[in-house]
This record gives C-alpha cells, structure tokens and sequence, in this order.
C-alpha cells in the first residue's frame, strides 16, 4: 500500500510541475493547505471549490486557480509518460518528500519548496549535501576568482565535505572542477531540465558530475533555461547548503540573489576578499561590510564555520536508529561494516551485491539514522 502511495504522490507531482512553474503562489499553498500532491491534484483537476487562504488575495488566487484548473484539464497521460520516457533516457530519477534521498533542509523554503527534483549521477542527493557548502559567483571572472573557487572546491572534497554551485561559466564550473579534481563530489542545480546540457561547452563537466556527485532540476525533463529560471534555481542552492561562499560578484549579479535567499534562511553567508580596484569583488566587499558575511580565505575557513552549525546527520536528542527496524538492504549494507576500516563506496556496493546509487541511498538512510559515518577515506559504522 506505501508503494502505491507514493507512486501516486509522484504522478500527482509530476503533474503539478506540468502545469505550473516552481514557487507557483496557489500550488505551493494548497500543497502545505492538503498535504499530499494527489488530493491537491484531484481538487484542481475536478474544478472543486477551494477556499483562499487567509493571507492572499482572494480575486487574484482565484483567477490563478481557474488558469492552473485549464492547464491540469489538458495534461494527458501521454504528456506524463513523454516526460518519464525522457528522463529515462538520460537516467534521471524523480525524487519527492518522504523520500530517503529528498534534502530534509528544502523544507526551509516552505511553499516555495520544490514539487520534485529530477536527480542524475551517482550520488546520493541527501546523502551529497548533509557536509556542504554552495561555492558560487561570476560567469565572467578574474583569473584570480576562478583560482580560488578550484582551490575552495578541491580543499572541500578533500576534507569530505560537498561542493554545491549552479554549473555556469567560471566560478561555479571551476568550484566544480576542483572538487572533482579531488576525486570528491559535487553537486549542480541547472536551471532547466535534467536532459539539457547547458551551457553546451559543459557536456563534459557535467558529464563527470554525474559519474560520482549529482546533476539536479526541479524542471521537467526537456524544459529549456529561461533569464527567470536562473534567479528562481539559486533558491535551492542557497536551501540546499548550509551555508553559501560568495568568490566573486558583482554588485547586481545572480550570486548577490543567492546570498540573498540564504540570508532569509537564515544561513551563513561567507565572502572571499578581493582587490578593492576590481568590479567582480565589489558584491564580496558589499556582503563583507554591510552584511557582516564571514570572511574566508579557503576551504579551511569554511569548513570551520560551517562544521560548527553541522546537526542535520545526527540532531541533538535524536535517538539512534534500531538495526532490528531496518529494511532489508539496509541491514545488508551494515552487515558488511565495521567500526574500525573504512570502506569507499564502489568497494561495499561490489560486498553487497547492488549497483552504487542504490548503495549510496541506504548509507544515507542510515546516516540519517546514526548508524555509519563519512570520513575521507570512506564510510565506516558509527563507533
């Protein structure tokens, strides 16, 4: 009966995001109103009377409402099945809240969270950002930025921790860059659909993101980006991370309109100096003096900061997870672990007898659990 749930919370879901962009005003409210996206998706679909909520507009929630009602009535079963057949294609998966891999802080967002996320790559979404960190800044940038953002990324992944950027030209490519680099993982929030390689030069960037870290879109699969998709995209960055490194930006620039939602999420925001004759510094000046952003000089600074404000693997109080309660898998990936060695990923999944991203989605159940841990050298049982 669960799997049957939430097969029908993702259809319900993925039609939704058919007929409305992200941060849409009404879904977003009914969704948090329902609870669940199949009886959001049975009272548009039907026409039922819904009331506004108390703090909107009720004219312009209605006539939002009658359009959204117009859309749903021409989404066909068809329509649904091209999309799941084309991210098949590009091997992206669809994960909803509730499940083990959804990344429990987009919740912050409230009704601005996304529906779904179409997820690519090897990686565990949840699992990638528990020890994260969003590098970003200018497309066009300074020798000296794209320098920094490689070393940000490298020293990150060195220490085991998640580098997470929009995978745009120049910084957020090179903050990606360097962490794979260091054989670590990194994660890209597009700004269209998991099939669409853009910008195009990056086919092999993102090509390697997938091979050990995630590829991420809250749009359906063939949805092209858009100047809107961009500013809308770098909430998820910003929800995704615990904190948010601006390297360089301009004064008005889509890394300002990250730290932006960070700072309404009440998460770090951190700034990388840079000369004071420069443009591209003059946002990290700005974040710097006026913000009162945490100046950092490299990966070491970051991780400082950010590992202190790091609860969301274990919270305090939060009792350990029962190995008797465990799924089978589960119990079959502890089994294979111990307190004292460590164990990379490619290795355990080969003892266990599944392929890595299933492996990857149970170490981060277990995780969440308490059960094992993350080190550089790989994954071990919590002692």
């Amino acid at each position: 009966m669960e799997e049957r749930q939430r097969d029908d919370e993702i259809e319900a879901r993925l039609r939704l995001s058919l007929i409305a962009g992200p941060t849409d005003p009404v879904l977003g409210r009914l969704l948090r109103r329902y609870g669940h996206a199949r009886e959001v998706w049975r009272a548009v679909v039907t026409g039922d009377r819904i009331e506004p909520p108390g703090d909107v507009d009720g004219r312009a929630f209605s006539e939002r409402l009658r359009g959204l009602i117009g859309r749903a009535r021409r989404v066909t079963d068809r329509g649904v099945a091209e999309a799941r057949d084309r991210a098949g294609q590009f091997g992206a998966r669809v994960v909803v809240p509730g499940d083990p891999e959804w990344p429990t802080r987009l919740e912050s967002l409230g009704t601005d969270q996304p529906y779904l996320l179409w997820v690519r790559g090897n990686g565990d979404l949840r699992n990638a950002c528990l020890r994260s960190a969003a590098v970003i800044g200018a497309r066009a940038a300074t020798d000296y930025g794209m320098y920094v953002a490689a070393e940000l990324g490298y020293g990150l992944a060195e220490r085991g921790w998640t580098t997470v950027s929009g995978g745009a030209f120049g910084i957020d490519a090179q903050a990606h860059r360097g962490a794979l680099s260091a054989g670590g993982c990194t994660v890209s929030v597009l700004a269209c659909g998991p099939d669409i390689v853009y910008p195009r030069s990056h086919e092999r960037l993102f090509d390697e993101i997938v091979g050990s870290g995630v590829l991420v879109s809250e749009l359906p699969p063939g949805r092209t980006p858009r100047r809107h998709s961009f500013l809308v995209r770098n909430r998820l960055i910003a929800a995704l991370t615990p904190g948010t490194v601006v390297v360089e930006a301009g004064r008005r620039s889509g890394a300002m309109n990250t730290a932006h939602h960070a700072e309404n999420l009440h998460r770090p925001v951190m700034a990388v100096p840079g000369p004071v004759t420069s443009s591209l510094s003059a946002g990290c000046h700005h974040l710097l003096r006026d913000w009162q952003a945490v100046c950092v000089r490299d990966a070491a600074d970051i991780v400082d900061l950010l590992g202190e404000l790091d609860n969301d693997v274990l919270p305090a109080g939060r009792p350990r997870a029962d190995p008797l309660t465990l799924g089978d898998s589960a119990r079959a990936v502890l089994a294979h672990m111990d307190e004292t060695h460590c164990v990379a990923p490619a290795t355990l999944a080969l003892r266990v007898g599944c392929d890595v991203p299933a492996l990857l989605r149970e170490l981060g159940l277990l995780a969440a659990g308490g059960l094992v841990e993350r080190s550089d050298e790989g994954w071990r049982r919590t002692r």
